[in-house]
């Protein structure tokens, strides 16, 4: 599990309370209130710590197990948690593949950004370190033959 503990402390670095001061506000209206509230709820730790799992991940559609091995601090029910809560928000959706895709050892369910979330991060710099992300998970040299096996499993052609 040694490369879980390098990705959760090399892609964290772009925490909440970093990322805050560069956020846009739009103080007095009930959209700005709902639009801070939104940003808040997105940048607690660990639901961005999952979002920031989804960008890097090469696909950007990482499979449940997959984002439970890159946050080995976090419970496995935690992680599910709060995907959960990124769904009910409108952020994350839940890809599936068809029936006819499903293959037996390898994941069927992914997870990814929806339009209107990616739409949300990118109004509020909160894509800012995709690329880096993206590059940082490209270095990973020690993953578990599972992970690699379930990386490079089929994905649905919808993102």
């Amino acid at each position: 599990m040694v490369y879980s503990r390098v990705i959760y402390s090399r892609v964290n670095y772009l925490s909440p309370s970093r990322v805050s001061s560069r956020m846009s506000t739009d103080l007095g209206t009930a959209v700005g209130t709902e639009s801070r509230e939104l940003v808040h709820f997105v940048t607690q730790q660990t639901r961005f710590a999952l979002i920031n799992n989804i960008l890097q991940h090469p696909e950007q559609l990482p499979s449940m197990y997959e984002l439970e091995e890159l946050n080995p601090s976090v419970s496995d029910a935690t992680v599910y948690k709060h995907i959960q809560k990124l769904i009910d928000a409108g952020i994350v959706k839940e890809i599936a593949l068809d029936d006819d895709q499903r293959r037996q050892g390898y994941p069927w369910k992914f997870y990814g950004l929806t339009s209107e979330g990616r739409e949300f991060l990118e109004e509020h710099n909160l894509l800012a370190a995709e690329e880096t992300l993206q590059q940082i998970y490209d270095t990973i040299s020690d993953k578990p033959e599972k992970m690699v096996k379930y990386e490079n499993a089929p994905r649905p052609n919808e993102k």
